[in-house]
């Protein structure tokens, strides 16, 4: 059986040190302003992106890694006699992962396998240490592909949106809804239906309101959680650990990991957006 090399892109939040002790490997997507190209993590970190976001005042355009980026990538691994599986954004929100299909379609039938997360963030990123714990077992590149695709409509995820400037520039809501969000500190839940970004309950009122109010959703669900991990995602807040020490008092997870949104997710969503995501069993 060839060794298995596990990728997954910028998108998928995890820490530096996720991947390293789990060998997995980064395709990064890319942020720009203007005539400047950035890639998402590695050229570019989540605060500097937010510099520029107010230097620029506007929100900077995201691209996808082209085929050929992928095809570079993909081929030592082919050569030193690997078999890939790649995890990536939803094929929904972006080309990434046409153009990961378009570099597999190049190399032998069956060495590469390319896996829709149907998700964003840490949903991603749920996916990828799935494949890891499959890998660890001894499974094959095919069986941990498909096992991974099995999971897709099990992930559950649910974002807090601080402000709606973020939403307001990217086109997702009205200068209207913006204007009258800030006054009336509404702050939307953000879920992922069908592969796709979707506002959904508006919650009003202090920002603690809000957090518990999705906070209990989660506790709520706690039977159904699957027992290995749980995320908290975010992006520069400063309340993943209140929501970690409430997950860890009145659910029975392995471990919560904390997990910091980078530039490609940050630009849609704002400052301040937080998150739980988990697998449901």
């Amino acid at each position: 059986m060839n060794k298995i090399k596990i990728f997954t892109d910028s998108t998928s939040d995890l820490t530096p040190d996720l991947i390293k002790e789990n060998d997995i490997s980064i395709i990064p997507l890319y942020v720009n302003f203007d005539e400047k190209s950035f890639k998402d993590g590695v050229d570019i970190s989540t605060e500097e992106l937010y510099r520029k976001v107010e230097e620029y005042n506007m929100l900077p355009k995201t691209s996808a890694a082209p085929p050929a980026e992928f095809y570079k990538t993909f081929k030592p691994y082919i050569d030193d006699n690997y078999d890939i599986i790649f995890i990536g954004l939803s094929s929904a929100l972006s080309s990434h992962l046409q153009n990961a299909v378009l570099a597999a379609n190049q190399f032998p039938e069956g060495r590469i396998h390319i896996v829709d997360s149907l998700n964003l963030s840490s949903a991603i990123g749920l996916l990828v240490m799935k494949a890891v714990d499959f890998r660890n077992e001894g499974l094959n590149a095919f069986e941990i592909a498909e096992r991974v695709k099995a999971l897709v409509p099990k992930i559950k995820t649910a974002f807090i949106i601080d402000t709606l400037d973020y939403l307001f520039m990217g086109g997702r809501c009205s200068a209207l809804e913006s204007f009258f969000g800030g006054v009336l500190k509404i702050r939307p839940v953000v879920k992922v239906v069908d592969g796709k970004m979707v506002l959904g309950q508006k919650l009003m009122g202090k920002r603690a309101r809000a957090l518990n109010t999705m906070l209990n959703s989660v506790i709520k669900e706690k039977g159904n959680i699957s027992p290995e991990r749980v995320m908290v995602t975010h992006s520069i807040s400063n309340d993943a650990g209140y929501l970690k020490n409430e997950l860890n008092k009145h659910i029975d997870v392995k471990e919560i990991i904390e997990t910091q949104a980078g530039c490609v997710i940050s630009s849609h969503c704002g400052p301040n957006t937080i998150g739980i995501l988990y697998i449901e069993k």
